[in-house]
């Protein structure tokens, strides 16, 4: 066979090229000079490189050449995600039916025998058990190669008999979607299946198992509309686009200008509608770790976390007679050498995967959240994100959220308590961004909404002030089973500038206002408004940060061993009577009116 049988990978599922070559291009040259076999070689859309079918599959589809990715089939998909003989098929005999007897340009029963013969898939969609990393999943894989991966009634079916598969067997789910949207040659029929697949996953939710959803491209329509976007995690392949509608039809039919990333990957990201774009060869590593984080659930009773070590000998906690002014404080809790959240992080965890978005708006860097793994148990992790270098700080906004960090920390912690992961948050900010845009996104609510689910997410919930504490925007990551405090830290209703400014007209008076508000840890803690007080080196955190960050791991590591031995009821009840309580005044005298 000649090269005529080079297979295309312009991903239009046409099998033609995207425009016509020259009589003199490099394709014309290996014409002339090779005599391919029939399939099994395949040329690169972007830099014409021909390569043999093998180099392809060991790279997964992607380009050793010039690292341009073409689609994968669900086969080869289900070769590069699961481990190596682990999956087996299910549903794999159900085809669809001819159900409007639909005809365009071609009957709709020759499309599906033209699609079967061309995917030897009797489907868009393959479904099954496997192993990922070691650990069982219900995997879900779409092949855009069958009809352009579109969703009629057995690709309905299959997305919902995994999804109770998955809740039958109490193992995660894992959907890795590539769709045109609706089956048009099954008209309504079709767009029902957007229906069914959102009750499926909400039925999956209320199993508390765990779902992570992986986008290639292209994710349109009514899979995007429905279990593509309802991921507990979304992970997006480089170079995927996805949306409702495509951006011809949008440019089309409202004649709106585009940029020229619009539906992309990373559009995706900054939006906050995904969590990870993760590219192709790093997607195996990127899910493990993922899962592995989801499925540490704790059992119930009990906190099974490795030791510390390498504490200092005797550290002394922090006195009001050691620590110095509340001024002073302020000063060290505001040390850009001081560790800060990610710091922490790296210190205390043994992996953890950030995640980012509030799925509806943006992801607000000034809030880091995410995935993390302590011995084998899984957490979610929150923080306020400051940094040492000045310009990145910035880029954070001083670890100042605006809405959509308090909403993407609000997600967290309902798939927190929703997976039973326990949740530990590092405050550290000099309060919640105050300004004309946060206001526009309902600032307030956001942080309300936080606070309330925070007060009943049913796992343990520590809180570390490791900086500063300002305001509502410290106390919406504040609310828990445990309030903990660096030694040289504060939390304080309003900064002392803001204090002096205020009630002096005088900021410079701000050293005066500290102290007149008490806001130091050590006057907190005595004062039964901060829980436990976590030594520090002396001189202040900054000046051994590793030695610092392992004296809050072990202040966590006791902390959370108490309330992982409380099952969820007890844990609740104890958490309500500690936020009824905490802050009231033992003076205050109800009287009937």
């Amino acid at each position: 066979m000649g090269p005529h049988d080079l297979v295309d990978t312009n991903g239009d599922g046409t099998g033609e090229p995207q425009q016509a070559e020259r009589p003199d291009s490099n394709r014309a040259v290996l014409d002339r000079l090779y005599d391919w076999p029939a399939g099994d070689w395949q040329r690169c859309s972007s830099c014409q490189c021909v390569l043999h079918r093998t180099t392809w599959a060991r790279s997964h589809g992607v380009c050793p050449a010039c690292e341009k990715t073409r689609r994968l089939s669900a086969a080869e998909r289900i070769a590069q995600l699961a481990d190596a003989d682990s999956f087996t098929e299910r549903l794999a005999g159900l085809r669809s039916t001819d159900p409007l007897e639909f005809t365009d340009s071609v009957p709709y029963k020759a499309r599906l025998r033209k699609a079967r013969t061309a995917t030897d898939a009797s489907e868009a969609v393959v479904i099954g058990t496997a192993r990922v990393g070691g650990k069982p999943v219900v995997l879900l894989v779409m092949d855009f190669g069958f009809l352009g991966g579109s969703m009629g009634v057995v690709v309905g079916e299959k997305v919902v008999a995994a999804a109770d598969l998955a809740v039958e067997r109490g193992e995660p789910l894992v959907a890795v979607s590539c769709s045109g949207g609706a089956r048009m040659q099954e008209g309504m029929y079709s767009l029902l299946q957007v229906t069914r697949a959102c009750d499926a996953i909400r039925r999956l939710n209320d199993a508390n198992v765990p779902y992570v959803s992986v986008l290639t491209d292209p994710v349109y329509g009514g899979v995007a509309a429905s279990f593509a976007s309802l991921g507990d995690v979304i992970l997006a392949e480089t170079a995927t686009r996805s949306g409702f509608a495509g951006p011809r039809v949008i440019a089309q039919a409202l004649g709106e200008r585009l940029p020229a990333d619009f539906q992309t990957a990373e559009f995706l990201h900054t939006h906050g509608h995904v969590d990870l774009v993760v590219p192709r060869p790093s997607l195996p590593e990127v899910l493990d770790r993922v899962l592995t984080c989801l499925t540490g659930r704790p059992v119930p009773g009990s906190m099974p976390l490795p030791g510390v070590t390498g504490l200092p000998e005797a550290p002394a906690g922090a006195t009001p007679d050691r620590q110095g002014s509340a001024w002073d404080a302020v000063r060290l809790a505001r040390h850009p050498a001081r560790p800060n959240v990610f710091d922490h992080v790296a210190g205390i965890f043994d992996d953890f995967v950030e995640l980012h978005g509030d799925r509806h708006t943006g992801d607000d860097p000034a809030v880091v959240g995410g995935l993390a793994r302590w011995g084998e148990v899984g957490f979610v992790v929150l923080g306020h994100a400051k940094e040492h270098d000045p310009v990145r700080a910035g880029e954070r906004n001083f670890g100042m959220p605006h809405p959509s960090g308090f909403r993407k920390a609000t997600r967290l912690l309902r798939l927190a308590g929703r997976l039973g992961l326990p949740v530990v948050t590092f405050v550290d900010t000099p309060g919640a961004y105050a300004g004309r845009r946060a206001e526009e996104g309902n600032q307030s609510g956001a942080i309300a909404e936080t606070l309330l689910t925070a007060s009943g997410v049913p796992v343990p919930l520590v809180s570390v002030v490791i900086g500063e504490g300002g305001s509502g925007g410290a106390l919406a990551l504040a609310a828990g089973d445990a309030l903990l405090a660096m030694d040289n830290s504060y939390f304080s209703v309003i900064s002392p500038e803001g204090c002096a400014a205020i009630l002096h007209g005088d900021a410079s008076r701000a050293p005066e206002a500290a102290e007149a508000l008490r806001l130091r840890a050590t006057d907190l803690h005595a004062a039964g408004l901060v829980d436990q007080l976590v030594p520090e080196p002396d001189g202040g955190a900054q000046t051994d940060p590793a030695a610092a960050v392992r004296l809050v791991k072990a202040a966590l590591r006791t902390c959370l061993a108490e309330f992982g031995t409380l099952r969820p009821e007890a844990l609740l009840t104890r958490r309500d009577h500690r936020l009824r309580s905490r802050g009231a005044s033992a003076d205050a005298v109800r009287t009937e009116q």
